[in-house]
C-alpha cells in the first residue's frame, strides 16, 4: 500500500506523499524500512523522543499530535489522537481483517481466559476458530507463539494477528479483551457479534485511577457488541445491561436466562442442571463439567450461551463441554498423591479466595498457598491477598511475582501486613521468601500426605520480571523439578 493511499484511507488525510508502506509501529525498536512510526505520548515516555531512531531504522513518515509538517527529515502527519491513529493505520494496512470473522469478545476481572478457552473449544468443533488470549494464540487447534503478559497486545500486533487468522481461513474469532485494550485504543476497528462479561472487582486502579473508570472501559465491549452475554449474579449487572444492545444473562439466579441449579461435585467434575429460562416452556438439561469450582460453572454457562448464538445446538454444546481438556495454568494438577500440587493464575483477591475455597473441601490435610503481587501494579490489593492467604489457607508463603522496578521487600511487607492483621505469625502460619524458586521448594517440602499446595499468581506465564530482568519461567516445570528431587532422595 502506498503512503498516500494509507493516509487517506485510515486517517482521511490527503497529502501527495510517495513511498510504499511495509508496516506500522509505535515502538521505535520495531521500526523497519518502509514503516510508519506513530509517536505516541505514554505514561512514562514520549514517542517523539525516538523519532530520530525511527528515521535511522527506515521509517518513511511520522504520525503524532504535534503541529508539524516535517520531523527528522520525514513528513509529519498531525492527528487529534495518536493512540486511535495507531489502530486506524494498522487496520487499513492489513485491510481490515476483523471484518472477515464473527467476533466474540470476552472481558471481566476474572475468568476471561477460561471462558475464552471453553468458547474457543466449543466453536472450533464446528468452525475453524481463532483464539487470542492471555494464555494462548491459536488458529484452529494450532498454537502460535505468545509474547509478554498482556491480555490485549498493542494495536499493530492485534491487527497482524487478525490478518493471520484471516489468511488461515478462520471464520470465527474469540478475543480476550482487557480494560487496557479498550482505554488505549488497541481494540479500535473491531466490531463484535457477541460480547461476554464475566464479573467485576477492583483491578488495575493504578492505571484507571477509579473503579468507575475501570468499569466504563469494560462497558465498551457491551456498547460495541450486537449481543451481550452477562453475569446475572454480579452486582454490576445493571450497569452492563444498560450499556448493551441486546442481553442474554447467565448465572445461578432464578432471573438468569441460562441458569445452573442442583450443583453436585463428583471428584474433579461437577454435575448441574441447566435451565433455559428464555424458552417457553422452560427447558432443562443435565451437564457434566470436567472442572472444579462454582466459578467455572459461571465460565461454562457464559461460553455455552455465546456458542449457542453461533447456531450450535444445546445438546451439541453439552456433549462438547464434557470433553473440555482444561486450561494450562488454571487449576492445573501437577501431582495428586500423596499430596496435591496445583498451579493456578489466581492473582486478584477474589480469584485467590475462590481458588482456596474450591480446594478446601477436597483437602483432608493442610492447605498451603504460595502467592506474590506484581510490582508497579495495584498496591491496594496486596494486604487483601495477605489476609485471604491467612484466613483461607493454613500456611501462606509470600514471594515475588514480577516485581519489576519496585522494591520487592516493600511488596512482601505489604503482603505480610495483611496476614498479620488477620492474626498471622511469621514462620508459623506464613513465610516471606523473596526468591520464587526457593519459595516453591519450601511450599512443597512443608506438604504432608493429604495436604494441598496451591502455587498461585503465575499460572501459564512463561516469564518472570525481576527488577529490570525478564527471566524464562515455567511454574509447572519448577514444581515438577522439586517433586522429582524429593522422589529421588526417598
Amino acid at each position: 500500500m502506498t503512503l498516500r493511499v494509507l493516509l487517506e484511507e485510515a486517517l482521511g488525510v490527503i497529502r501527495n506523499l510517495q513511498g510504499t508502506v511495509t508496516g506500522i509501529a509505535q515502538d521505535s525498536r520495531k521500526v523497519k524500512r518502509g514503516f510508519v512510526f506513530v509517536a505516541r505520548s505514554g505514561i512514562k515516555m514520549d514517542g517523539h523522543g525516538f523519532v530520530e531512531t525511527a528515521a535511522k531504522q527506515g521509517a518513511i513518515a511520522i504520525v503524532g499530535e504535534r503541529n508539524e509538517r516535517e520531523m527528522a527529515g520525514l513528513p509529519y502527519i498531525q492527528v487529534n489522537n495518536a493512540k486511535a491513529a495507531v489502530a486506524q493505520l494498522a487496520a487499513a494496512f492489513y485491510m481490515h481483517p476483523a471484518s472477515r470473522f464473527i467476533n466474540f469478545g470476552v472481558t471481566g476481572t476474572d475468568g476471561k481466559t477460561t471462558t475464552s478457552f471453553i468458547l474457543h473449544y466449543l466453536l472450533n468443533q464446528h468452525f475453524k476458530t481463532a483464539l487470542m488470549s492471555t494464555a494462548a494464540i491459536r488458529v484452529g487447534s494450532q498454537n502460535l507463539e505468545l509474547e509478554g503478559h498482556f491480555t490485549t497486545p498493542e494495536a499493530p500486533e492485534v491487527q497482524a494477528l487478525l490478518a493471520k487468522f484471516r489468511d488461515n481461513a478462520c471464520s470465527h474469532a474469540v478475543l480476550e479483551t482487557s480494560s487496557h485494550g479498550f482505554a488505549q485504543h488497541r481494540l479500535d476497528e473491531i466490531s463484535y457479534h457477541v460480547g461476554i462479561w464475566t464479573n467485576l472487582t477492583p483491578e488495575h486502579l493504578d492505571f484507571h485511577e477509579s473503579f468507575e473508570a475501570y468499569r466504563d472501559a469494560k462497558l465498551e465491549l457491551m456498547r460495541r457488541s450486537k449481543i451481550a452475554i452477562l453475569n446475572r449474579d454480579d452486582p454490576n449487572f445493571n450497569y452492563f445491561a444498560s450499556a448493551a444492545n441486546s442481553v442474554i444473562s447467565y448465572g445461578l439466579s432464578d432471573r438468569a436466562d441460562w441458569q445452573a441449579k442442583y450443583i453436585r461435585a463428583v471428584g474433579d467434575r461437577q454435575l448441574f442442571s441447566l435451565y433455559i429460562n428464555r424458552h417457553s416452556p422452560q427447558e432443562r438439561f443435565e451437564v457434566m463439567l470436567p472442572m472444579v469450582g462454582n466459578y467455572n460453572i459461571h465460565n461454562a454457562l457464559a461460553a455455552m450461551a455465546a456458542a449457542h448464538q453461533a447456531g450450535i445446538s444445546i445438546p451439541e454444546l453439552i456433549r462438547g463441554i464434557q470433553s473440555f481438556p482444561g486450561v494450562a495454568g488454571r487449576m492445573q494438577v501437577v501431582q495428586s498423591e500423596p499430596f496435591k500440587v496445583i498451579v493456578d493464575f489466581a492473582h486478584t483477591p477474589p480469584a485467590l479466595e475462590k481458588a482456596l475455597d474450591t480446594l478446601r473441601p477436597i483437602t483432608p490435610g493442610k492447605l498451603i498457598v504460595l502467592i506474590g503481587a506484581a510490582g508497579e501494579r495495584d498496591p491496594i490489593k496486596r494486604p487483601m491477598l495477605g489476609k485471604i492467604s491467612q484466613t483461607h489457607a493454613d500456611i501462606a508463603i509470600f514471594t515475588e511475582e514480577d516485581s519489576r522496578s519496585e522494591n520487592l521487600v516493600t511488596i512482601l511487607i505489604d503482603l505480610a501486613n495483611g496476614a498479620i492483621h488477620a492474626g498471622g505469625n511469621a514462620t508459623q502460619t506464613y513465610w516471606t521468601i523473596p526468591d520464587r524458586r526457593k519459595a516453591i521448594q519450601l511450599a512443597i517440602k512443608l506438604a504432608k500426605p493429604g495436604d494441598t499446595v496451591l502455587l498461585a499468581g503465575k499460572g501459564h506465564e512463561r516469564t518472570l520480571e525481576r527488577g529490570y530482568e525478564t527471566l524464562v519461567w515455567d511454574e509447572v516445570a519448577e514444581a515438577q523439578a522439586v517433586l522429582d528431587t524429593l522422589k529421588s532422595t526417598v
